[in-house]
């Protein structure tokens, strides 16, 4: 390895005289390294300084207290100009009239009339001011030097001095030469300190009105977190927004640009107000500013919420406290409350609270739901909450696919009649079938209503929760057709378009909730069908119309303003089963999030109000069926069990077998086994004792036959 050489050179770049600095520099053996001059380290040295946060401190206040100054004189200077003239006037007639209110109009016209015959009487007074001054300066002198002259007389008499009669005089005119004195005096300091006195006022009007760029202002004042929204801080981030018609129009109406808002109402964690746009502005020019919009209220992005309501020319602005979104809403009443029961049909479940800090409550009864959004943004508990509320109404059945697989519907084992679990295609495959033993159910329930239309069905809730698993599946069956896809060959698609066209009439309901929506994973056709669609975060505004729907989107729905990681579990929701402000289309929700922990004892006491229900995790098919042995299965640790629930757990046990049974077909079974139904409550029931008695007889009769 070779020896590192010294080179001993001069800086000369640029080339100077034989007095620039030597550099040393160590450089391995070879060309001489390129030292770097004086010159430029000196350069950067002043560039580190301009940036140092001390230097850009020092120019933000040599900034601030400069125009402080001259902004305190633009103000100093409106109000005397105001003051003088009639303008204060006009502004308020101009802002009367674009707010329609021509009572007040006609009053500030009033006012500036009597203010006009005010000041001409003034003016005139004007004209015969000096007279009548001077004629009162010459009385009072007159006047003076009597008193005076009279009072010498008296002095002179008393001391017998002639002499004194002039004293009073003399001494007045000394006093009056000691002032003209002390004037000459101190008028030379005053007209220099004079000037600095009147700077140092602007100044401190300016500081009083923050009148500085808010890149200039202190910190404390910069940040302005918390600051309590007034008209005048509205009226000012909407002129600031850099919308022309919009600034032109609040210009023009001056400090009574307060009356395009409507009273500042208290709203939950904070404040909401409807803006009355002047003509000329749309709604949606101020929609698409709504990050600078929150920035000019010193808020964030995600605190204010931007709204279209029924009256025309209007957006509702929803303004958070500072920090206010950011904290927890409290634990679900389902968690806390052991004595709260559900009822399908008039109740509504506890979904959450709206962003005014109301309970927000959904009603499930006859919707179809869907819930999409990213990844890990609370998706599956939102949805998983709404089915802890409806498991407490022992009528309601439940079958679930939980397509990811990771155990989080894993306590509605035992409370589900099907649960299947997992992202493989097999899972798929039984989600498939699973939806498709929805649609035979919703056909023989259409049957039974054809014949007696004042039939009532219990409520049967179908949950598919990762459904763009289904949707991209790529596997077919014998027949050729595949199961996922978007076109009519797709059986999960079908299934799903068939239940949502006739399901909700005979309360045979499906529940989806998507990662992501594209057309790909969710077909327009699948997610328009929900009647309740609900968003969490998004990535772009095409994704939250094909979420929400156009409507709710033009309305001011924005879940792909919300913040990834951040805003989880808060949805926006489009539906008519949920109060929502008139003429809004959607309302914002921040659900409660109910851990594994607290949904297991939900479903514990769901399972105590009911008989006991076996859970199926597979749905078998092809295979050749026992009716019996089914039967025996489906009715599990139930003493007994209403006939059409008989029927209705074994089309879910397997549909190609069982979906077209009538009661006929189960009583056939039945009685040629020896376990006829009986009635117990006035109802028709299959005895789980008669059952097994039959299933014990016949494999008796069968050994024996087989000896």
């Amino acid at each position: 390895m070779s020896e590192n050489v010294v080179h001993l050179h001069k800086a000369t770049d640029p080339p100077t005289d034989d007095t620039a600095p030597t550099v040393l520099t160590v450089v391995p053996d070879g060309p001489p390294a390129r030292p770097v001059p004086l010159w430029v380290r000196s350069g950067r040295a002043i560039k580190t300084g301009v940036t140092h946060e001390s230097t850009r401190a020092t120019v933000r206040a040599v900034a601030r207290h400069g125009l402080y100054t001259f902004n305190g004189g633009r103000i100093v200077a409106r109000r005397a100009w105001d003051g003088r003239t009639g303008s204060r006037y006009e502004r308020m007639i101009r802002a009367a009239e674009a707010a329609g209110n021509l009572e007040a109009a006609e009053e500030w016209e009033e006012r500036l009339q009597r203010f006009r015959a005010a000041r001409h009487h003034r003016r005139m007074d004007l004209l015969h001011s000096p007279v009548d001054a001077a004629k009162g300066v010459a009385v009072g002198a007159g006047m003076s030097i009597g008193a005076l002259v009279a009072l010498g007389v008296v002095m002179a008499i008393n001391t017998g001095k002639v002499g004194d009669v002039i004293t009073p005089l003399s001494a007045t005119v000394d006093f009056i030469a000691l002032l003209i004195r002390i004037v000459q005096i101190v008028w030379g300091p005053a007209l220099a300190i004079g000037p600095f006195l009147a700077l140092l006022a602007l100044w401190s009007v300016g500081r009083k009105q923050h009148a500085a760029p808010a890149w200039a202002l202190p910190a404390n004042v910069r940040g302005g977190e918390g600051e309590p929204i007034t008209p005048s801080i509205v009226v000012k981030a909407l002129r600031d927004l850099g919308v022309p018609a919009l600034r032109n129009a609040i210009k023009e109406m001056g400090d009574a640009g307060a009356s395009m808002l409507g009273p500042i109402r208290i709203a939950g964690c904070g404040v909401e107000v409807d803006v009355t746009l002047p003509s000329g502005v749309a709604t949606n020019e101020v929609q698409t500013k709504r990050r600078k919009l929150a920035e000019n209220l010193t808020r964030h992005e995600h605190e204010v919420f931007i709204t279209i309501p029924a009256a025309a020319r209007t957006v509702r602005l929803w303004i958070a406290d500072s920090g206010a979104l950011d904290e927890p809403i409290g634990p679900s009443p389902l968690a806390t409350d052991e004595s709260l029961t559900a009822d399908y049909t008039k109740g509504r479940a506890p979904w959450g609270q709206d962003l005014r800090g109301d309970a927000a409550a959904l009603s499930l009864y006859q919707r179809h739901l869907l819930i999409t959004g990213l990844s890990n943004q609370g998706k599956t508990a939102a949805l998983r909450a709404l089915a802890l509320w409806a498991c407490l109404d022992r009528r309601v059945e439940f079958r679930i696919a939980d397509l990811k697989g990771a155990g989080d519907w894993a306590m509605f084992d035992g409370l589900a009649t099907v649960l299947i679990q997992g992202p493989a295609d097999e899972q798929v495959i039984e989600a498939t079938e699973m939806v498709e033993s929805l649609v035979e159910e919703m056909n023989h329930r259409i049957e039974i209503r054809r014949r007696d239309p004042k039939a009532v069905f219990a409520p049967l809730i179908g949950i598919v929760d990762e459904a763009q698993v289904a949707f991209m599946c790529p596997v077919k069956d014998e027949d050729g057709r595949p199961y996922g896809g978007s076109k009519a060959v797709s059986r999960y698609f079908m299934g799903v378009r068939k239940v949502h066209n006739q399901g909700r009439v005979v309360d045979v309901l499906l529940w989806e909730g998507t990662q992501d929506p594209t057309d790909q994973n969710l077909p327009k056709l699948v997610r328009e069908g929900a009647h309740t669609r609900a968003s969490l975060a998004l990535g772009t505004e095409s994704q939250a119309r094909m979420a929400l729907g156009d409507k709710a989107v033009d309305g001011g729905a924005a879940p792909h303003l919300l913040r990834q990681g951040l805003d989880k579990g808060t949805l926006v929701v489009a539906s008519d089963g949920i109060e929502i402000p008139a003429g809004q289309a959607s309302i914002t929700v921040r659900t409660h999030y109910i851990n594994d922990e607290q949904a297991t004892a939900i479903t514990d006491r769901a399972k105590a109000l009911r008989d006991g229900v076996t859970t199926l995790h597979a749905i078998d098919r092809g295979e050749q069926r026992d009716p019996l042995t089914d039967i025996a299965t489906v009715l599990g640790s139930d003493t007994r069990v209403r006939t059409q629930e008989v029927i209705t757990r074994l089309a879910a046990l397997n549909a190609d077998a069982y979906a077209g049974w009538s009661f006929i077909d189960l009583k056939r079974v039945l009685d040629d086994a020896g376990a006829e139904p009986y009635k117990s409550d006035g109802r028709m029931v299959v005895g789980r004792d008669r059952v097994a008695r039959a299933l014990a007889n016949r494999d008796a009769d069968g050994s024996a036959s087989a000896e």
